[in-house]
C-alpha cells in the first residue's frame, strides 16, 4: 500500500500497551514501598538471598547430662 509506513496489527499493540501499563505499575508499587521504609525493602532484599536455617538436630545418647566418669 503505499504511504504505508508500518502498521501493525491492533491486538498486538494493545497487548503491549496493557503490559507496559502493568510494569508501570509494579514500578510505581516498588517506589512506594521503599520510599515508605527503606530499612525493611532492604530485609525483604536479603532475605531473598539468605540461606534457609539449618534444621535443628537431636543430641545422641551420650551427649548431655552424662558425667565423664560414667561412661
Amino acid at each position: 500500500m503505499p504511504g504505508a509506513v508500518f502498521q501493525e496489527p491492533m491486538p498486538t499493540m494493545t497487548v503491549l500497551i496493557a503490559i507496559a501499563a502493568l510494569l508501570a505499575l509494579v514500578v510505581v508499587v516498588v517506589a512506594v514501598l521503599v520510599l515508605r521504609d527503606p530499612a525493611a525493602a532492604r530485609r525483604r532484599v536479603e532475605s531473598v538471598f539468605r540461606r534457609p536455617e539449618r534444621p535443628a538436630r537431636t543430641a545422641g545418647d551420650e551427649q548431655y547430662y552424662r558425667p565423664y566418669w560414667s561412661r
